[in-house]
């Protein structure tokens, strides 16, 4: 039996319960939203950001300040510690056992975030893939240890051009995963992924906040200056030890290592994570505009306005 058909018998409801998924790309305000919706719609908010998870990683991934984090309850926020294994399977099923104890007090619950394999997991359930030999994975990990991760992107982008253009192609372990299924089967990882979305016995609506591109630059560029002065460069040189850790492996936080290697001067490293959070923001985007599911709103958004929108289809979805 599945994972969908166990939690649909567990649930003693039947379509009558919303998900509110709050989408959009970094900075642009996605945490003060969901926490006014959790505040008016009387719910709790679910973190669907993978870069948040881990509780040694605080400035660097804009984890919600004690002031957000106690206007709403928020799960999934620093639950993790970076030497614990977490995949995106892993929490695609802790994810939904949340929101079964969510929907049994509350007709709402909000997903939010900014990882879109990560939401995708929640509303729509991940693909099966081939097996994979250790014998590519092994080789594959040594490409990487000799050339770097930029031989490893050159051929995801040759191998699998379609994914290539909306994953993260600075996280080693996403290019490497889809590089391991393109090299086992023969076949692009993107061919894997299926467009028929798992049924959640629950209702989803999905709302986007966006901005024009130098807008969201901007944004970008002043969350970053306000994490240094936060002390993101103390926050980094505590986890140097850890550097081989995939979840350090990420935006804010390996460009500072490079600078405390000595190939780079600080200002070039910040301005590197700046380069690299906007690369990112814009892969965020890509995947997003696929779902023609997502309402988008303007970030200068009238709160009514999407508030009488969510009441509204969440009415003619219980019809």
């Amino acid at each position: 039996m599945g994972l969908n058909s166990v939690i649909t018998a567990d649930i003693p409801y039947s379509m009558t319960k919303t998900l509110i998924v709050v989408v959009g790309p970094t900075a642009i305000g996605k945490t003060s939203l969901s926490i006014k919706l959790a505040q008016n719609l009387n719910c709790e908010i679910v973190s669907a950001d993978s870069r948040q998870f881990y509780k040694e990683m605080h400035i660097g991934t804009a984890v919600p300040n004690i002031d957000e984090l106690q206007q709403a309850k928020h799960h999934f926020i620093q639950h993790k510690s970076i030497h614990e294994k977490y995949s995106v399977g892993d929490f695609e099923k802790d994810a939904l056992d949340k929101l079964t104890e969510l929907f049994n007090k509350n007709e709402y619950a909000i997903l939010v975030g900014g990882s879109g394999l990560y939401v995708d997991a929640v509303t729509k359930g991940l693909d099966s893939f081939p097996e994979v030999t250790n014998d590519v994975r092994e080789t594959l990990k040594k490409e990487y240890n000799d050339e770097g991760i930029e031989s490893l992107q050159q051929k995801l982008k040759l191998l699998d051009p379609s994914y290539y253009e909306k994953v993260d192609v600075n996280n080693t372990h996403r290019v490497m995963r889809a590089l391991e299924i393109c090299i086992s089967s023969g076949k692009p990882y993107s061919s894997f992924i299926t467009k028929t979305a798992k049924k959640r016995p629950f209702n989803i609506i999905k709302i986007g906040i966006t901005a024009e591109r130098q807008t969201i630059y901007n944004r970008i560029n002043q969350r970053v200056d306000i994490m240094v002065d936060e002390g993101l460069l103390e926050e980094v040189k505590s986890l140097y030890p850890y550097t081989s850790l995939n979840a350090l492996n990420t935006v804010g936080y390996k460009e500072i290592f490079e600078y405390m290697n000595g190939n780079s001067e600080l200002d070039f490293a910040i301005s590197e994570i700046k380069k690299n959070t906007r690369r990112f923001a814009k892969r965020q985007l890509t995947w997003f505009r696929k779902d023609q599911e997502i309402k988008w709103f303007d970030y200068l958004y009238n709160f009514d306005d999407i508030l009488s929108y969510i009441k509204k289809i969440a009415t003619e979805q219980g019809l």
